[in-house]
C-alpha cells in the first residue's frame, strides 16, 4: 500500500491526488465559510479546488473575499477560477486575478438558463468569445459542463476554438434543472432527465483521441467511481455535491475523516488491480457494460478500446 503513488503534475502544479473539490459557491457569508473549509481540506490533502461562479463578485467587488479566501487559506495550491462561457474576456481576466487562479473554468449551463424565468436566452457568439478568452488568458482555460455532459460534437467545436482541458460535468450528480423547477422553473419536471451520463460523456471525449486533458465529474461519490474514471482515461476527477453535503450536515472534522477513508479505499483499488500509479491503472483492461455500453454502441464508439488494452 505504501508504494501506491497517485500524485501528478498538472496545470503547472504538483498534486498528491488526481482530485478536484469542484465548483460550489461564493458570494455570501455562508459561501465564504464553505470555501474556507474546502480550501483547508484541499491544502491538507494536495487536491485542486475550483470556486463557484465569480460573476456576482465582478458585479459587486465587496464580495470578492468570499472567493479570494481560498487563496488566503491555500496559497500554494492549484486554485481554479469559474465564470460563464459567455463572459467577455476582460471580465474573465478579473475573475482570474481575483483569486490569483492557476486556471479558469468557463461553465456551460444552457439547460439551467433556459429553465430559469430570469435566465439567458441568447447564446450566440459563445464560440468566438471562447476564442478571445483563450487568446488572452494567462492561465489554462477549462470548458466545464455543470451536470448535462459534453458530447464529442461539442468537444470538437470547443477544441477548435482553443480549449484543451474539459471537465465533462455529466448527468448523475447535482441536477440544476430540478433545482430550478423547485423554484418555479419553466421546465415543470418534464426535462429532469436531460443530459449525457458522466461515463458516456467521458467515453465520447476520450474516443476522439485529441491531445486534451479530461476531468471526470458529475455524481462521483465513491472511491470506485474515482478509480473507474481514471482507469477509463480521465486525468482528474471532480467531486462537489458529495463533499458539500458532508460538510453542511456533519462539519469539517467528519469531512476530513470521510476523505481519509475514501483515499484509503482508492489506494486499495489501485493495489488490488496491481496498479502502482495513475499511468498503470490506465493500462488495465476495463469492461464497459449496461447503459454505457448501449450508449457507445448507438453512437458508433468502439468499447473494445478499453477492454482489449
Amino acid at each position: 500500500m505504501q508504494d501506491i503513488d497517485l500524485s501528478l503534475n498538472i496545470m503547472g502544479k504538483q498534486l498528491n491526488y488526481p482530485l478536484i473539490i469542484n465548483a460550489v459557491t461564493g458570494g455570501t457569508a455562508q459561501a465564504r465559510s464553505i470555501n474556507q473549509a474546502f480550501a483547508a481540506i484541499a491544502g491538507k490533502y494536495g487536491f485542486a479546488m475550483a470556486v463557484g461562479s465569480q460573476a456576482i463578485a465582478i458585479h459587486d467587488p465587496g464580495l470578492r473575499d468570499t472567493f479570494s479566501v481560498v487563496r488566503d487559506i491555500n496559497p500554494d495550491g492549484l486554485i481554479i477560477a469559474n465564470i460563464g462561457a459567455n463572459t467577455e474576456w476582460e471580465k474573465v481576466l478579473e475573475a482570474i486575478e481575483m483569486i490569483s487562479a492557476d486556471a479558469i473554468q468557463l461553465h456551460f449551463n444552457v439547460p439551467q438558463e433556459l429553465s430559469m424565468p430570469e435566465g439567458d436566452r441568447d447564446f450566440s457568439g459563445i464560440i468566438s468569445n471562447i476564442r478571445q478568452v483563450c487568446a488572452n488568458s494567462p492561465v489554462p482555460v477549462i470548458a466545464k459542463e455543470v451536470g448535462f455532459g459534453f458530447s464529442r460534437d461539442s468537444v470538437e467545436k470547443l477544441y477548435d476554438a482553443g480549449i484543451n482541458i474539459f471537465d465533462n460535468g455529466g448527468k448523475g450528480g447535482t441536477n440544476f434543472v430540478v433545482i430550478e423547477d423547485m423554484r418555479n422553473g419553466l421546465f415543470r419536471g418534464e426535462l429532469d432527465e436531460w443530459g449525457i451520463a458522466t461515463a458516456a460523456s467521458l467515453a465520447e471525449i476520450l474516443a476522439l483521441k485529441l491531445p486534451v486533458k479530461t476531468i471526470a465529474s458529475g455524481g462521483i461519490r465513491t472511491a470506485l467511481d474515482v478509480a473507474k474514471a481514471i482507469c477509463m482515461g480521465a486525468d482528474m476527477v471532480g467531486i462537489a455535491g458529495f463533499f458539500l453535503k458532508i460538510l453542511l450536515n456533519h462539519g469539517i472534522d467528519e469531512l476530513d475523516k470521510r476523505i481519509e477513508d475514501l483515499l484509503y479505499r482508492l489506494k486499495a483499488v489501485f493495489l488490488m488491480t496491481g496498479s502502482q500509479n495513475i499511468q498503470a491503472i490506465q493500462k488495465q483492461p476495463m469492461v464497459i457494460l449496461g447503459d454505457t455500453a448501449e450508449w457507445l454502441k448507438a453512437r458508433g464508439i468502439d468499447a473494445t478500446i478499453w477492454s482489449s488494452r
